[in-house]
């Protein structure tokens, strides 16, 4: 019977190795960490992320799980006054925020279903195995080691399986860093069907939605990188002081007004490339390990999971036949070769927003002030689809054949 063995239960790695396991092949899951709640975690699921539980099978457990749906986006293209796009109407459906430690804990609970999936939680992958030049399997922290016919790197962006197989690529240096907090959620914006806001001003870049149970507004605040050091050395007063001039008025009181109680931020050093090859010979890596994302239209999670899909539909038909290892292998760079071009795309998207909300481009300032015409419903469904289909829907169709 074929072996798998997948490291890094995120997303990507629980959502593959409950696949694999359904198909009937052996998968061993190994997790480093001892439960999935972690300080940051991408929790916006698109349509796309969320049609993947169709895919899966999962439906009904992916609905159960505490979330929140908001029915429109406001946004604020450097004035107090939004332009409100319906999700529905305008955009051909949105986004749910879904709590990702309950939803990954869900996909492994599924998995345990199967005799062939094995889970190793707390459990450290320090190296490689390797017979010759291909990889045979993982060795453990604690030295143990397990034998299997594919490694599969779903680790995310500090990869061990993408290092350790010599896949590394230069940094690409993004231009801004995202600070990321948690208030109280304000009673006027449930009043007015808590939407998400996007504020774009000044060299701001600001979202904010709500948690999956609904209790908190969390705030995800891009800002150029290397600056928010000096914020922080001025105190808590004043970074909330200088976030809270970015927003609308209401916003910013509420900000003001919770400056001592809010959650301590967490600065995410953001980090967006796409290696050129995302496998070796017995390896290959899904997700972040792959293509970390830009967190610039919550894409992380959403692309992850369409990597599995055409992961599976590549390699479960080998598996469950005949096969060698050079099968193994073509399989890795087919699933490589499809999804290459979507990643690339997303992220030549998540690339270009940050150049105009800094005004790196001469061209910056005059869209931003052009971006006022959606106010008209036509144009502003028009420009919105264009524009929004490939963060909601991706740029590729993704079947499960598997």
């Amino acid at each position: 019977m074929a072996h798998v063995i997948v490291v890094g239960a995120g997303p990507a790695g629980a959502a593959l190795a409950f696949l694999l396991a359904r198909r009937g092949i052996e998968t061993t899951l190994i997790e480093r960490q001892n439960d999935f709640s972690r300080e940051f975690r991408g929790e916006v699921l698109m349509p796309s992320g969320q049609a993947v539980f169709d895919e899966l099978g999962l439906r009904e457990e992916f609905d159960a799980l505490p979330h929140q749906e908001p029915s429109c986006v406001d946004f604020y293209p450097g004035g107090d006054s939004p332009i409100r796009l319906d999700f529905g109407e305008d955009l051909q459906g949105g986004p749910r925020i879904v709590s990702q430690p309950l939803m990954l804990e869900m996909l492994v609970t599924q998995a345990r279903a199967f005799p062939c999936f094995t889970f190793h939680r707390g459990t450290q992958a320090s190296d490689l195995i390797k017979r010759g030049e291909r990889v045979c399997g993982v060795r453990l922290g604690d030295g143990r080691e397990i034998l299997g016919d594919l490694v599969v790197g779903a680790d995310g962006r500090g990869s061990v399986v993408r290092r350790k197989a010599g896949l590394e690529s230069p940094r690409s240096a993004e231009s801004f860093d995202v600070v990321w907090f948690r208030v109280p959620y304000p009673d006027f914006i449930a009043r007015e069907g808590r939407p998400v806001q996007a504020y774009a001003r000044q060299g701001h870049l600001a979202l904010a939605f709500p948690t999956p149970e609904g209790d908190e507004l969390q705030i995800a605040w891009l800002i150029i990188k290397g600056t928010f050091g000096e914020l922080r050395r001025r105190g808590v007063e004043a970074w909330v002081h200088e976030m809270a001039h970015h927003v609308r008025p209401e916003l910013g009181e509420h900000l003001r007004s919770h400056a001592q109680s809010l959650e301590r931020p967490f600065v995410l050093d953001v980090v967006c490339y796409l290696l050129p090859d995302w496998s070796v010979p017995g390896a290959a890596l899904v997700g972040d390990a792959a293509h970390p994302m830009s967190p610039v239209g919550g894409q992380g999670i959403n692309i992850a999971l369409r990597d599995v899909v055409v992961f599976a539909n590549h390699l479960v038909p080998v598996l469950q036949n005949d096969f060698g290892s050079a099968d193994v292998d073509e399989a890795a760079l087919a699933y490589a070769r499809e999804r290459y071009p979507e990643a690339e795309e997303i992220q030549a998207f998540q690339r270009a927003a940050p150049r105009v909300i800094f005004r790196q481009a001469w061209w910056s300032s005059p869209l931003l002030q052009l971006l006022r015409i959606l106010r008209f419903g036509v144009i502003r469904r028009f420009l919105a689809r264009r524009g929004a289909s490939r963060i909601l829907h991706g740029t590729r169709s993704v079947k499960l054949n598997a």
